[in-house]
């Protein structure tokens, strides 16, 4: 029987935490802690080794930003962080993406939504589909141009490898890349897992922000 997935919850507002614990404990995911702030959110993570961290990006103490770079340097089997934010274009959210969060969502999310995400991102996937991420990465990568390291770990790739990193970076899911390329799904899903692999990255959303901080897509196509 597989393991129920298990969930830290990290804001500064009661309500906050309250309403996500109902939302996710009535769908059968366990809530095996919550924090008011970044400090604990990182104690809580430590001692309950969460599948997912739901981590507010501005808490007092120590804010979700440095609490998640911590967490995201520990040991292997280190939980996916989903950062929470009231501003969809948040300069902190992107630097919490670069830090290898997985992705982010809004506050007033659906309660479905919240499930959703909880759910893709313990399976390894990411959260790209709202166009609102291409959106951030597209405003602040132009702001923050990347070490020439990174330009030289895509000489790695081959060229299709290269073809499926522009295509993902343009939020083609699975699906979508598998049909645009006339391939199955399955070997679309081993480019990316080769992908990677080669360049180091923790998922998805750290090779869309490589992709344009390379300039594999640009900003104002």
């Amino acid at each position: 029987m597989t393991e129920p997935l298990r969930v830290v919850i990290a804001d500064d507002q009661a309500l906050v935490r309250a309403g996500f614990q109902m939302i996710l404990t009535a769908k059968g995911i366990d809530v095996v802690a919550e924090a008011a702030d970044g400090t604990d959110a990182v104690d809580a993570v430590r001692r309950t080794r969460p599948d997912v961290v739901l981590m507010d990006i501005r808490m007092p103490e120590l804010d979700g930003l440095e609490a998640t770079r911590r967490i995201l340097t520990g040991a292997a089997g280190e939980p996916r962080v989903i950062m929470l934010t009231t501003f969809d274009l948040d300069h902190y959210v992107y630097a919490a993406l670069t830090a290898g969060a997985s992705g982010f969502l809004l506050k007033d999310v659906t309660p479905e939504h919240l499930v959703a995400a909880v759910r893709m991102v313990r399976s390894g996937d990411a959260l790209l589909a709202p166009a609102i991420t291409r959106r951030l990465v597209e405003r602040f990568t132009r702001r923050d141009p990347d070490p020439p390291a990174a330009h030289r770990d895509l000489a790695t790739l081959t060229p299709r490898e290269l073809e499926v990193l522009r295509l993902l970076a343009e939020g083609l899911s699975n699906a979508e890349l598998a049909g645009r390329l006339h391939l199955s799904e399955a070997t679309v899903k081993s480019h990316v897992a080769r992908i990677l692999a080669k360049l180091g990255l923790r998922d998805r959303v750290q090779a869309v922000v490589l992709a344009y901080r390379a300039g594999l897509i640009n900003p104002m196509a």
